[in-house]
């Protein structure tokens, strides 16, 4: 796992050659999401419970994604989500 400081509100985790953007909330919360598919965003009342989170929303963008025929991006084709 990488962590990269974005600026003093945001900072960068990459897992799995994957990257995530958190966020601090004021009631020592985070959002999060992943850039790479838009819109794909949770929350999580700690670090650990976001990166949770953020796996559910990313499995409900690629089915709906596989669904509706939107492109998927290559480093999301064959993910195990369950790995993170």
């Amino acid at each position: 796992m990488l962590i990269k400081v974005i600026d003093t509100k945001t900072f960068q985790v990459i897992r799995g050659g994957i990257v995530f953007e958190l966020q601090p909330e004021p009631q020592s919360a985070y959002t999060i999401t992943v850039p790479s598919l838009p819109g794909c965003i949770s929350y999580g009342e700690t670090f650990e419970k976001a990166i949770e989170m953020i796996k559910y929303a990313m499995e409900g963008w690629l089915a709906v994604a596989r669904e509706k025929g939107v492109p998927i991006p290559e480093q999301f084709a064959s993910i195990e989500l369950a790995a993170f």
